[in-house]
C-alpha cells in the first residue's frame, strides 16, 4: 500500500502561480511513475503530467506544457507541481497518483494509489 497525502490547493488571481506537494508514504520502494490528474466540474479527470521516480523522466499535457513543472524529491518521497501563469480554465481539484508498474502515464487506469485531491480555484 502507498499513501498519498496533497496540500498546497487555494485560490488565485489568473496568471498567479501555486504548488502543489504529494508526501508518500508506505511501500514507496515500489512507486514506479508519481502523476497529477485534475478534475474540473462537470468533466472527466484528466491527465496533467507525471515523473518516473527514479530516473525523473517527466510528461506533460499539452494544456500545462511551459506553465507547469512537476518534480520530485526522492529522500522525501514527495512529488511537486509547480504551477505558472495560472489560467480559469485550470480550476479544478487536483490529485496526486502513484504507479508501482511500468505502464504509460497519461491514462489514469494505469495508476494504483490516489490521493484525496486538493481543490486549486483561479480567478479571473
Amino acid at each position: 500500500q502507498v499513501q498519498l497525502v496533497e496540500s498546497g490547493g487555494g485560490l488565485v488571481q489568473a496568471g498567479g502561480s501555486l504548488r502543489l506537494s504529494c508526501a508518500a508514504s508506505g511501500r514507496t520502494f515500489s512507486m514506479y511513475t508519481m502523476g497529477w490528474f485534475r478534475q474540473a466540474p462537470g468533466k472527466e479527470r484528466e491527465f496533467v503530467a507525471a515523473i518516473r521516480w527514479s530516473g525523473g523522466s517527466t510528461y506533460y499535457a499539452d494544456s500545462v506544457k511551459g506553465r507547469f513543472t512537476i518534480s520530485r524529491d526522492n529522500a522525501k518521497n514527495t512529488l511537486y507541481l509547480q504551477m505558472n501563469s495560472l489560467k480559469p480554465e485550470d480550476t479544478a481539484v487536483y490529485y496526486c497518483a502513484v504507479s508501482t508498474y511500468p505502464r504509460p502515464v497519461a491514462f489514469e487506469g494505469e495508476y494504483n494509489y490516489w490521493g484525496q485531491g486538493t481543490q486549486v480555484t483561479v480567478s479571473s
